[in-house]
């Protein structure tokens, strides 16, 4: 094992993840911002799922948002995918509830070839539970880190007790770690597992804990209605 529990370092593994796994950007207010992502497995092989807040804040939809797997110190050795659709669950579209801050985007072929076609994707688990062996990954662009690196945590998981129903887990991931995939039952010799949360929010208060939504009914359909589309 390469470190468990780890609350952020960088991901040495190899593996699956290192392809499925990607940076997103796209234009908020006006500026570019970035978030993280992952391929998943999907009937129309073009599904990245990611959080809530990395396609739609403060009541706007992003614009121009590409997927980037595989990215590492400015390079896109799979190349950049642009979405021609993306998604939330109801609670977040409507209301932005943090609790169901899960979104999801389908994105166009590229060169011919669809996306899991050519980096892979992971599953997908939902109605886990709680008090989970969970790995996270992203890539966190706020101090102390600059957004080049793939980093990840892992650790058991608890309900958040304050204000959401999310999993939490010590990680001092930062901004841009959005959207980045957490995994129950992952495998760290071949960097796959089945996706169950994303990095969704932090506490002021508790800076070195990532909480991420618990995956029940409304994201397997947002799930559904992404790689059905």
């Amino acid at each position: 094992m390469l470190a468990f529990p780890q609350s952020g370092g960088p991901w040495t593994g190899g593996g699956a993840v290192v392809s499925t796994a990607g940076r997103v950007f796209f234009t908020y207010q006006g500026r570019t911002a970035s978030c993280s992502g992952n391929a998943v497995t999907s009937a129309n092989k073009s599904t990245v799922i990611t959080a809530g807040h990395c396609v739609k804040l403060e009541g706007a939809w992003h614009t121009n948002w590409v997927f980037v797997p595989g990215y590492h110190d400015g390079q896109a050795p799979y190349g950049r995918w642009s979405a021609t659709k993306t998604m939330s669950t109801p609670q977040w579209t409507a209301s932005e509830d943090i609790n169901y801050d899960v979104g999801a985007a389908v994105v166009a072929p590229l060169d011919g070839r669809l996306l899991t076609d050519v980096v892979g994707g992971q599953g997908l688990a939902f109605n886990t539970g709680y008090n989970q062996t969970m790995y996270a990954f992203g890539f966190p662009a706020a101090a102390p880190y600059d957004g080049e690196r793939f980093i990840y945590c892992s650790g058991t998981t608890n309900r958040d007790f304050l204000l959401s129903d999310d999993h939490g887990i010590n990680c001092n991931m930062t901004g841009g770690s959005s959207g980045g995939p957490w995994f129950t039952q992952f495998n760290e010799s071949t960097g796959t597992g089945l996706l169950s949360s994303v990095n969704s929010f932090k506490y002021n208060f508790l800076p070195n804990r990532m909480y991420g939504p618990y995956f029940g009914t409304d994201a397997q359909n947002l799930y559904q209605s992404a790689q059905s589309s």
